[in-house]
């Protein structure tokens, strides 16, 4: 199977020798890219010293903690360039979009792949908008959370308690092709899903957000616009002919559309490795949802404003980020896995913040967060890490002035992304081939084979990472454990 070293110049092909064995092997380029699974041929006898389970006769395998260089997919959707600051949809600059479109006009460009015309927009945005009403029986779904569960927790719920009312959506009882056929009744049961998701996502949230608020529930309005419709459900309180602010409308709809996707993130990827399995599109975006919980992620605006609440004043600045060069403190808002220079969205969220702060006033974190802007942007420490401010940075203080707790904040990230997750779903379930389940392999560094041992025989470990940690009982649980009762056991092999 190898081929020479010399092959020719200029063939989009890889030539590796394996210097195991002395061959060399010719490996397929293909849009920059070369296939895992070639390297599946790269063979070799088990040397008499090497381990049985590092499965050397059945070729390598190509390692890539986090995927930090690993494409698992072929895509049309979101095009990055870290080095250059770039971001586009479609091929649409984010800029672009950000001046001239609008979040559910995005949104249909990011799952159809083009802009809708002026009909097409209409029917789209009714069809959302109608979608938004969720069953009666869902207040007492919501009712059912403690009154300080966190938002995200309720909403990550939610989502997948949404799947529950709709069977005709669910390969497990329609069949596993039902989104993977591509013929006309597919497809419409596809886009119902899509829309329904898009719609019912703003409901969701304002009802996770008026649960914690200690509020009735409010039916979505009619007559106004998709982020109109949220601040609507959120604040309402009985009002005659209640409008939402303008400013503060456009500004979320901005920060929407900013947040709708961003290519292979983490909560994307969850939501395909779980989509994988066919399952229905509202477990697979609740799966997403849980993924952007996290604070290297969704939670990353939030972090942001609890770390400009701990430095105080800017004075405090300096000290601040000489902890951080310490690695005693955490520098959130800055940096990013794929910006390299300036995250391009952290414009655009600067520009809506300076309109926001026009009718709100300077939120009293703002100076803060000017000084360790400007500190740190001329500080090598950072320049030479390119840690630049990122999109988490300017819009925590935005929704912070539009007066939204910290904790929701993750919401007003998740609601957008709905979006993104859902519009790589349908590309993976109608891709060339169809959908293969996500099962990637590791490199296993545990113990080789070894014998059962008898309780009485065995050696304690003590390793604190190897051994459970001592739990913390309450009172009550104290004084079971010392009560006897009948019916009472204790653990045993």
């Amino acid at each position: 199977m190898g081929k020479p070293l010399d092959a020719p110049l200029g063939t989009n092909t890889l030539s590796v020798r394996d210097n195991r064995t002395g061959k060399t092997y010719s490996i397929p380029i293909v849009d920059n890219s070369i296939s895992a699974t070639d390297f599946k041929a790269l063979s070799a006898p088990r040397a008499p010293s090497e381990r049985e389970e590092n499965e050397t006769e059945k070729g390598l395998r190509v390692a890539d903690k986090g995927f930090l260089n690993t494409a698992v997919l072929r895509s049309e959707i979101t095009f990055i360039d870290g080095d250059a600051g770039v971001l586009r949809y479609r091929g649409y600059p984010i800029e672009q979009l950000a001046l001239h479109s609008n979040h559910l006009e995005t949104a249909y460009l990011l799952i159809y792949g083009s802009l809708p015309t002026k009909s097409q927009f209409q029917l789209w945005h009714d069809e959302i908008m109608h979608h938004s009403v969720i069953h009666a029986d869902a207040e007492q779904f919501f009712r059912s959370f403690r009154y300080d569960a966190h938002p995200m927790a309720i909403l990550t719920s939610a989502l997948s308690y949404l799947g529950s009312y709709y069977s005709e959506a669910n390969p497990s009882l329609q069949g596993q092709n039902l989104f993977t056929k591509g013929d006309k009744t597919s497809l419409a049961t596809m886009d119902k899903q899509i829309i329904r998701l898009i719609g019912k996502a703003t409901t969701l949230a304002a009802m996770a957000y008026r649960v914690r608020q200690g509020r009735e529930f409010v039916t979505p309005p009619t007559g106004l616009s998709y982020a109109g419709s949220f601040l609507y459900q959120m604040d309402h309180l009985g009002q005659e002919n209640y409008v939402p602010n303008p400013v503060l409308e456009k500004a979320l709809d901005v920060l929407f559309l900013l947040h709708a996707d961003h290519e292979m993130n983490a909560s994307s990827t969850s939501v395909l490795q779980v989509g994988s399995s066919l399952v229905d599109p509202y477990s697979a975006v609740a799966a997403g949802c849980a993924s952007l919980y996290g604070p290297l992620h969704g939670g990353a605006n939030e972090a942001v404003i609890r770390m400009l609440i701990s430095i105080g004043k800017p004075e405090n600045v300096p000290a601040f980020l000489e902890a951080v060069k310490k690695r005693e403190k955490v520098l959130s808002g800055f940096g990013h896995r794929v910006y390299k220079t300036s995250d391009p969205r952290s414009f655009i969220v600067r520009k809506t913040a300076d309109e926001v702060f026009k009718i709100t006033g300077k939120d009293e974190l703002l100076e803060t967060a000017m000084a360790l802007h400007d500190a740190a942007m001329k500080d090598n420490y950072f320049i030479s890490r390119k840690l630049a401010p990122n999109v988490d940075f300017w819009s925590g203080l935005i929704y912070r002035a539009m007066g939204f707790p910290n904790d929701f904040f993750p919401v007003l990230f998740a609601v957008p992304r709905v979006v993104g997750w859902l519009a790589h779903w349908r590309q993976m379930m109608l891709q060339t081939g169809g959908v293969k389940i996500w099962r990637p392999r590791q490199i296993y560094v545990g113990a080789g084979k070894r014998d059962y041992v008898p309780l009485e025989d065995r050696v304690a470990v003590e390793e604190p990472k190897k051994t459970p940690s001592v739990v913390e009982h309450s009172g009550i649980s104290k004084r079971t454990t010392l009560a006897s009762f009948k019916g009472q056991t204790r653990a045993k092999l």
